[in-house]
């Protein structure tokens, strides 16, 4: 298992990394979960920032500042609603996390944080959720040094496990 690479279960939004990874809907403009918690915490200033860069699609990642959060950064991505696989749902989620990581390598964030991404509202089964992201995660900073530090940060205990199940899995 990579050392870089850690479970932890906590409010995302009080974690003192370089960036946190928001699942944020296409419009940036807040809405439910996680992606609502961060834009109250990071205040007024994330939603004006927001309405001003255009969105994004799902399976991208777009940075902007963190204002009120103990993160410099937070990285929104849109995760796939899940609608019984048939719609590409798997190959858009683990473009959330490959692209949030790039967004990050090229802006310098050494160290982030990512939820559980399209496991609320958007229905993804959470087991099958946490297999791509531990293996993209993996995939992609096996290959880069740049991230000294990715956490996934887990709402509960039950879902950090899935994830630690995943990571021993691999090896």
């Amino acid at each position: 298992m990579d050392p870089r690479i850690q479970v932890v279960v906590a409010d995302i939004t009080t974690l003192e990394r370089d960036a946190i990874v928001n699942a944020a809907n296409t419009t940036l403009m807040g809405g439910s979960g996680v992606d609502g918690a961060i834009h109250r915490v990071a205040g007024p200033r994330l939603t004006d920032y927001c309405s001003k860069i255009g969105g994004c699609e799902t399976g991208d990642a777009k940075i902007t500042p963190g204002f009120d959060l103990p993160a410099r950064f937070v990285i929104h991505t849109v995760g796939p609603v899940w609608t019984g696989g048939d719609r590409r749902e798997e190959e858009l989620l683990a473009s959330c996390y490959k692209r949030s990581l790039h967004v990050a390598m090229d802006n310098g964030v050494r160290t982030l944080a990512f939820p559980a991404i399209s496991t609320g509202a958007y229905r993804f089964p959470a087991g099958r959720a946490a297999e791509i992201a531990v293996k993209t995660v993996t995939d992609v900073i096996a290959k880069r040094d740049e991230i000294a530090l990715v956490q996934f940060c887990c709402f509960s205990e039950a879902a950090g496990e899935l994830v630690r199940n995943r990571l021993e899995a691999l090896g």
